[in-house]
Order: structure tokens, then sequence, then C-alpha cells
């Protein structure tokens, strides 16, 4: 298996005084399974279950008690009892909700038993009325290979540590930039970088990428509430990745005549089945930072690689050497956005924004915000001069003393500018490179 950094948290969480069920969540086919068997090397025993198997899922029907439950997989797996050296994952626990409801008792009635469950389509128990146990659980999220675990499969453990230092050397920038134009069109899907490193062949990936958006359509039935959401489910699912990285209208999305009640409940469900992510505009430039929920999202699908393949520009990506260049620089702005959501995850952040200015009439908006603090950082995907940075030069000019620090994202090197504008604001612009989007939390910390 290729080295993912979930595999820490799991760790952490095995050696805690008080370990609750564990749920991994994510869309299909990021890893979730492949993690834990990896992280049952942990253990002395491992008992597996998956729960598309009927034989499996009708243990939580035969039995009401947890003990019991144990007990049988214990007999069944011909293993001793030991609770404190066993892990007992529940694979697709959403095709029992009886399962479900058992992880409580498991932590109640057998406190020394690691229990991970994880689950596809867990979204799909909201129709059962089924959820799980209120404090009884822990959750994490899975997501596609962030681009340091990509260079991980690439490279190795030398240029991760490079990177996460910040000290990669001026003599492998160009590299580096070369990696993430790679990753940013093959995406992070476990399957899809494993075929890359293999063949080096774009064409080779395609056939994987067709089966995973297949997966997606043939879930809606799963994930709908009835028929029409399902219909408005697929028609997201057939047409939307064209509108991947930009502001979307509800109304009539995809050259529809579906409302912006069907698009927006439809696209709820695809944003808590992880297979979206709906980013809103703030419009503060300094804390609290909350959403305009009424203005329009930025749409972000769970893998640029998807996105590539379904929107059909693939070629364009060979063809540009310049990430920004590409898809009119959507394709930077929409792999940076898949960056900040793992870097999210990892900081137990919810909420990925960009700010908008709050007059009429004007178009000033930067593409991300950060949060650190009491202030709003304004995060710019863009090359180009100081100069030509006018949503920042705007979001400085708007804003109080407090934000005196911008983000520009770039395939140039890092570096650390003083800059003023036109009404006299002066502020620091750090020019990060971007290979070092995963360390973005740290480099604003180290500026202070």
């Amino acid at each position: 298996m290729y080295y993912r950094t979930a595999i820490q948290q799991l760790k952490d969480w095995k050696s805690s005084l008080s370990h609750k069920p564990m749920v991994i969540r994510g869309a299909r086919q990021v890893g979730k399974t492949t993690l834990v068997d990896e992280f049952s090397k942990e253990f002395k025993y491992y008992i597996y279950l998956n729960l598309e198997q009927k034989e499996d899922a009708e243990i939580f029907t035969r039995f009401s008690d947890a003990k019991k439950i144990y007990e049988f997989l214990c007999m069944k797996k011909h293993i001793s009892q030991e609770p404190a050296q066993t892990l007992l994952f529940i694979d697709e626990i959403q095709n029992e909700p009886k399962a479900v409801a058992m992880l409580r008792y498991f932590y109640e009635n057998i406190p020394d038993l690691y229990v991970v469950s994880a689950g596809s389509r867990l979204q799909c128990l909201i129709k059962q009325h089924v959820s799980f146990p209120v404090g009884r659980v822990e959750y994490m999220q899975l997501r596609p290979f962030s681009f340091m675990e990509y260079i991980n499969v690439m490279e190795g453990e030398s240029w991760v540590s490079s990177i996460k230092n910040l000290s990669a050397h001026t003599l492998i920038h160009n590299e580096l930039i070369n990696h993430f134009n790679r990753y940013a069109l093959i995406g992070g899907m476990p399957e899809a970088v494993k075929k890359y490193k293999e063949s080096s062949n774009i064409q080779k990936i395609n056939p994987i990428y067709k089966s995973l958006i297949t997966g997606y359509v043939d879930d809606v039935e799963k994930y709908a509430k009835n028929e029409n959401e399902a219909k408005v489910i697929r028609h997201i699912l057939n047409t939307g990745w064209m509108s991947a990285g930009e502001a979307i209208c509800f109304n009539g999305f995809g050259n529809s005549r579906y409302s912006s009640t069907d698009i927006h409940e439809a696209m709820e469900v695809l944003e808590k089945a992880f297979v979206i992510r709906l980013c809103y505009p703030v419009t503060a430039t300094s804390a609290p930072a909350i959403p305009a929920l009424k203005r329009s999202p930025k749409l972000i699908f769970v893998d640029t690689g998807l996105v590539n393949y379904s929107a059909d520009i693939q070629i364009e990506f060979l063809q540009n050497k310049e990430l920004l260049d590409t898809w009119r620089g959507r394709s930077a702005e929409h792999v940076v956005a898949q960056e900040l959501i793992s870097l999210y995850d990892k900081l137990y952040k919810d909420n990925l924004n960009f700010w908008v200015r709050d007059k009429k009439g004007t178009t000033a908006e930067t593409d991300f915000v950060w949060q650190h603090g009491t202030r709003i950082i304004p995060i710019e995907v863009k090359s180009g001069t100081n100069a030509h940075l006018k949503s920042i030069h705007s979001f400085m000019d708007n804003s109080d003393n407090s934000s005196k620090l911008a983000i520009r994202i770039w395939s140039g090197e890092y570096s650390i500018n003083e800059v003023t504008t036109n009404q006299g604001k002066t502020f620091r612009l750090i020019n990060v490179p971007f290979y070092y989007i995963g360390m973005l939390d740290k480099i604003i910390e180290a500026a202070g």
C-alpha cells in the first residue's frame, strides 16, 4: 500500500486512553478499506466484515448483544478473545442499520475492543432515519491523495520531507512544479495514481475514471429520497463537471429546467456523500467570517482528475506547460481547492470559503480565504506581477489594519514581498508555490 497520512491519525486513535468506535467517511474508492487493512497490522487479531455480504450483515440481525457478536466472531475466526489486541472493521456499514446502532454497545460493553466502520454510501442512512450514536463514535475523513501523498509515491520520502520542512531546493523547483501539474491532471484517486505510476500513460487511467463515475451514477438510487431527486442527481453528475471550480447558479443548473430548490437539495445530498463540496463566499475582511448562503457558491468535485476526464480537457492539460493557463485558470483553482480541503480536514476546519466585496456593481473577489485567529487572509491563484492582484488589493483597501497578510499561489518560487495598494495600504504578500499548499498553515504561522 502507498503511504497515507491518515494512518497516523488512526495510530493516534489507537493510543488514546478512550477510543470510541471510529467512523471513516469518504467517497467511494478513495482507499478506506485499503487504509484499514494496513492499519490492522498494528493488532494481533483482525476481524473484517463486509456488510455488502449477506452472511456478514445477518450477524447483526441474529444477535442483539455486542458481547455475543464479539464472542461469535472470535469463534468463527478461530481467535482468542483479547479485545485490547483486536481490530474489528465493519465495512459498508450503511447496509445494515442495526450494525450502526450496535456501535454504541461495542463502546459501552466492550470498551477495550477497537472498532472501525466505513462506507461509501453513509448518506443513504438518512432515508432510513438512522444516525450514528451521538457521543459514542468518532469521525475521520478520507479524501483522494493529497499532493504530498502523490509525491511520496512518485519520488519518495526525501521529497516529502523537503516539502514538510519548507526546504525544497531551488534546483528541484521546476521538477516539483512539473509533478504538481501532472498531479493536477490525473488527480488523487488511489487506483488512478497507482496506474499512472506503473504506466506513465494517461490513456490507461481513463477506464478507471469511467468506472468511478459510473459507480457514482449507479449509487444515485441509494442516495436519493425519491425518483425526482434521483433524476436531478443524475443530471448533476452528467453535466456538473463543466462547472467545476466556478460560482454556480442553482436555478436551471446545467441548462436544465430544474428549480433552484431541486438542484440545491440534490447537491446537498452529493455533498453529504462527499462527491462535491459547495464553497460559499464571505463578505467580511475580519472575523467572524460568516458564509453568505444566499450567494452563489463555487462547485468543487471530489477529485480534479475526474473533472478533467469528464470535462474533456485532458488534451489541454498536456498541451499547456503552465497550469494557470489551463481551462482559463479554473483547473488551477480547482486543484488548489482540493488541496485546501485536505488541509482543512487535518486541522479540523469545516468551511472553505472565498471573499466577495459586499457592494452592488462590484466584481471584486478573491479565490479563497484563510481565517487565522481574528484575521481573514485572502488567497489568489495567479501568476504575473503584484500589481495585477487587483482582488487582493481591493480586499486590503476594504479591510481594517489587522489584515496585513495575503497569499498568492503560483508556479514561481517561494518569496515574500512588501506591497502597497493605490490607497496607500501596505501588506506582506507571500508567494507560495503549488507544492507548498499542504503546508499553508505552517507558512502563515511562521509569518506571524
